[in-house]
């Protein structure tokens, strides 16, 4: 026979607890990493010039994984500010309105590292 002592406890919230904090270290050391790639590029012997900084993104690869960096960082700072927007504002249409807002800025940023990467 189970014997339950106390209420039983309500768990209410959207339950993304777990999956944030864990994207959150994921894309955070996969900027780390690709700036650590960067500076070792960046210090390797030579002038640094303009032809040496378009040399090391001239690679299809580089660009590729600069634009997957780039995803990272749009999806970590979209985790944080969808966070700090429902903790901080109460007034669901307004939170709405930010979070609609967050998402907007996040997107056109997305498309102008393409741009930047692509020269489209």
């Amino acid at each position: 026979m189970a014997v339950n002592y106390g209420s039983k406890r309500i768990v209410v919230g959207a339950h993304y607890g777990f999956r944030d904090w864990l994207s959150q270290r994921v894309s955070a050391a996969l900027m780390a990493i690709f700036t650590l790639a960067l500076v070792v590029q960046v210090l390797l012997p030579g002038p640094i010039s303009y032809d040496k900084w378009a040399g090391i993104f001239a690679a299809q690869w580089m660009k590729l994984l600069t634009f997957t960096v780039v995803v990272a960082l749009l999806w970590h700072a979209w985790v944080g500010m969808r966070d700090i927007w429902m903790d901080y504002i109460k007034p669901v249409g307004v939170r709405l309105v930010l979070q609609v807002a967050t998402i907007v800025w996040l997107l056109g940023c997305a498309g102008w590292a393409v741009q930047v990467l692509w020269r489209l």
